[in-house]
């Protein structure tokens, strides 16, 4: 089973994914900075005054009324939940960002043990037949 995610990792381009973190940190800043100052609609209570809507008897007129403040907080609802998933890219794009930053980090720092087991490979080689 490892085999399988080290051929998986190894198709990734991590190259790309390093290159491109910053513009995913900053598109899903920019999407939270959208969302979070964007305001809920809410539609008028009043319909619009229209020759129907005078002769309209008022029983349809309240189920109108009624079903406007089920839309308005449905709307309301969804809006909120937008909000909470635009924070939670947000998140995910930092926390994704640091990761790359770990994961460049981790690999600056293996190829200097490379080359350090390498130098002290060839040192024991050496050693083992000139010494």
């Amino acid at each position: 089973m490892a085999i399988g995610w080290m051929t998986v990792l190894k198709l990734v381009p991590w190259d790309d994914v390093i290159a491109n973190a910053p513009k995913v940190v900053e598109g899903a800043r920019k999407l939270w900075k959208t969302v979070a100052r964007s305001p809920v609609p809410v539609p008028s209570p009043e319909p619009a005054s229209s020759p129907e809507a005078t002769a309209a008897p008022a029983a349809p007129e309240l189920a109108t009324r009624s079903e406007l403040q089920a839309l308005a907080a449905t709307v309301s609802t969804l809006h909120e939940q937008m909000a909470e998933s635009s924070a939670l890219i947000e998140a995910l794009a930092d926390q994704n960002a640091q990761l790359i930053g770990q994961i460049e980090s981790n690999r600056v720092r293996l190829g200097w043990l490379m080359a350090v087991v390498a130098a002290l490979t060839a040192g024991l080689v050496y050693l083992l037949l000139w010494g």
